[in-house]
């Protein structure tokens, strides 16, 4: 069983956030589904002790489905991050087999949901390449982005962390992520940021 939640937590991450003068602050955890929100009170927790240190730092979370509670949800909107990040992942083909716990659509419902209640704030996702997916499958995905009015993409080449973890079936080149990238503009995604090295939280503070 995870450890209890740290209710000192996000005063001690404001305070070094603060120390280190952090322009642009991404926050997120390991998946705290044991709780019954999810995480998602810690999160607030964190975004209003940030707002109160660091006040002219822009903030973004990763967060999880928190199992589509739109309640949850509600609670890290209402403490203002500037960006909401939740990552697809991978394509809903390869779901069973990447992320057996998630699932695509209610993924794509919780961006759609955020991008909703705060037209005006950011929303963000990533996928990445080189798990077996389809180009038709690759489209589909930005195409699903691009419908809930996603505004940030990021997409990177997959590297297995261990030889426990799904082996890497394909390698992008460089070329197809630039593709990639300019495919997603010409669905109206207005940023894409495709490279193989590319994480979901690499260069973040660019695109705010």
């Amino acid at each position: 069983m995870p450890e209890p939640v740290d209710p000192h937590e996000p005063d001690r991450l404001a305070r070094a956030a603060a120390r280190l003068k952090l322009g642009h602050v991404v926050v997120t955890s390991v998946s705290r589904d044991d709780l019954p929100d999810g995480g998602a009170g810690h999160f607030a927790a964190v975004l209003r002790a940030l707002r109160r240190d660091l006040p002219g730092a822009t903030l973004e979370v990763l967060i999880p489905d928190f199992g589509g509670d739109p309640e949850s949800l509600r609670a890290v909107l209402d403490a203002r991050p500037d960006v909401l990040n939740h990552n697809l992942e991978t394509v809903p083909a390869l779901y069973e087999a990447i992320r057996p716990q998630a699932v695509y659509a209610r993924s794509l419902e919780l961006l759609a949901r955020a991008k909703q209640a705060v037209p005006a704030g950011l929303t963000k996702s990533g996928i990445m390449l080189g798990l077996g997916e389809t180009p038709d499958q690759i489209r589909g995905v930005l195409a699903d982005l691009a419908a809930v009015r996603c505004d940030i993409v990021t997409m990177g080449q997959y590297l297995a962390p261990s030889a426990r973890h799904a082996p890497v079936v394909r390698y992008a080149p460089p070329q197809e992520l630039d593709d990639w990238a300019a495919y997603g503009l010409s669905l109206g995604i207005p940023a894409m940021h495709c490279a193989p090295l590319v994480r979901s939280s690499y260069n973040a503070g660019r695109f705010v």
